[in-house]
C-alpha cells in the first residue's frame, strides 16, 4: 500500500470567503474514501482544490501527490499526474463526440496518440460494461443524455483515463435503482490496489454496494469525524445534527 495524496492543513477561499479552514488527509492506494456532510460544508470545494480549480484560492497548506508538491501545477498538469474530477452536473457539449472526447483526453493525459481501432475496441467494451448504448459513442457530449447516462458518462471517462486517484461528486445523484447497480459495478471494475477513490454523497444508496474503507464527515470546513461505513448508516438515520454541534 503506498501514499498517493497526502493534505496538510489545507486552507481554500474563494474572493473572500474562507471555505476549509485546515483539513489534513492521507489517501493511500487501494482505499475508497467517502465524503458526507450538509450543503456547503466544504467536500467540493477540498474535491476542486486538488484538482486544481483556479476559482479556489490556496491561501494555506501543503498538498502532496505521490509524494510531489503539487500546489502550483494546473488542471491539466495535475490530470496527467493522474488525479480525476467527475462533474456534479455535467454539462452538454455540442460539436464533440463521446469518442472523440474520450481519444483526445487520453492522448492528453497520457502523452500517446491513441491507435484508432484497438481505442474503438476499449471504449466498446468499457460502454458494454456500462450498459450503454454504442450509439452514445457518436452522440455529442452529453446532449440529449439523461440524467443517468451523463453519470455512466463520468464513471466511462474514469474508466478510459485510468486516473491513481478519482473524485466522484456526487455521481449517485438522481440514479434510479438499475443506474445504482451499474454505476456502483463501474466503481468496482476500477477500484485496485493501484489506485485510489473518494466519494462525495448524501446517501448510502451506492456506498452499500461498494463498501468504503473511511468515512469523513465535513461541517463548516472541516473533517469533524472519521470512521467507517458504521458512520455513514449513523448518519442516515440520525442525520448531521450531532456533528454539526461539534463546531459550535
Amino acid at each position: 500500500m503506498k501514499e498517493i495524496l497526502n493534505v496538510k492543513n489545507l486552507k481554500v477561499q474563494v474572493e473572500d470567503k474562507v471555505i476549509l479552514k485546515g483539513i489534513d488527509l492521507r489517501i493511500n492506494s487501494g482505499e475508497i474514501h467517502v465524503f458526507m456532510g450538509p450543503n456547503g460544508a466544504g467536500k467540493t470545494t477540498f474535491a476542486n482544490a486538488i484538482m486544481g480549480n483556479p476559482i479556489y484560492d490556496i491561501s494555506e497548506g501543503e498538498i502532496y501527490f505521490k509524494d510531489k508538491l503539487i500546489n502550483d501545477l494546473a488542471v491539466d498538469e495535475r490530470a496527467r499526474e493522474g488525479i480525476f474530477m467527475s462533474f456534479q452536473a455535467p454539462i452538454e457539449v455540442p460539436g464533440i463526440t463521446v469518442e472523440n472526447f474520450l481519444k483526445t483526453a487520453k492522448t492528453a493525459v497520457t502523452g500517446e496518440t491513441q491507435r484508432v481501432m484497438p481505442f474503438k475496441r476499449e471504449l466498446k467494451s468499457s460502454m458494454g460494461k456500462l450498459e450503454m448504448n454504442p450509439d452514445y459513442a457518436s452522440r455529442y457530449l452529453n446532449v440529449g443524455f439523461s440524467g443517468g447516462e451523463r453519470k455512466k458518462n463520468e464513471i466511462l471517462q474514469m474508466s478510459i483515463l485510468n486516473p491513481t486517484l478519482a473524485f466522484l461528486d456526487e455521481t449517485d445523484s438522481g440514479l434510479d435503482v438499475d443506474a445504482i447497480r451499474i454505476v456502483s459495478q463501474g466503481i468496482n471494475d476500477f477500484h485496485s490496489e493501484e489506485n485510489a477513490i473518494v466519494i462525495i454523497t448524501h446517501q448510502i444508496k451506492l456506498l452499500e454496494k461498494i463498501k468504503p474503507d473511511f468515512v469523513h464527515v465535513f461541517v463548516d470546513g472541516e473533517i469533524v469525524k472519521s470512521g467507517d461505513m458504521s458512520l455513514a448508516l449513523d448518519i442516515e438515520k440520525n442525520g448531521f445534527d450531532a456533528y454539526k454541534k461539534e463546531v459550535e
